[in-house]
């Protein structure tokens, strides 16, 4: 078992997620390559993407390392490009939490479930397990 495999697991256990991703941050060209999801037949590992998200979450998750959480549909919506996609999964509701090591931004965790599924025990929850996606970041094993 990977670490993100592992940390896949936990996360169900402890936040819940009908979606799970892992992205590693490229800062040179400005984009996210995924490292891990748990549907990888609609988010594919390698996929990468310049940040297509609105300026406000590139701000405060990347430039700010603070997680971001979309409470509903319509925050999902004003944030994602892919959110015909994130809902046809019955999701309506996100969490991003930066992957932060000695100050530098490694990468997002990227937490998704029904509507109404999070709550802001939610997002601390997440927080104490971004450190576990570290070593994949870092370029161990992921």
């Amino acid at each position: 078992m990977t670490v993100l495999t592992e940390l896949e697991e936990k996360v169900r256990r402890e936040v819940g997620a009908r979606l799970f991703t892992v992205l590693a941050w490229v800062p040179e060209r400005r984009a996210l390559r995924r490292i891990h999801s748990s549907h990888p037949e609609h988010y594919p590992v390698g996929g990468e993407k310049t940040v297509e998200v609105a300026r406000g979450w590139l701000a405060r998750c990347i430039e700010g390392r603070e997680p971001y959480f979309g409470k509903d549909r319509a925050a999902v919506r004003e944030i994602f490009a892919d959110h015909e996609l994130i809902e046809s999964l019955g999701c309506g509701s996100i969490i991003n939490i930066p992957v932060v090591h000695q100050g530098e931004v490694l990468g997002v965790l990227n937490i998704l479930d029904a509507e109404g599924s999070y709550d802001d025990d939610s997002v601390a929850a997440a927080r104490t397990l971004a450190p576990l996606a570290v070593p994949a970041l870092r370029g161990g094993d992921a």
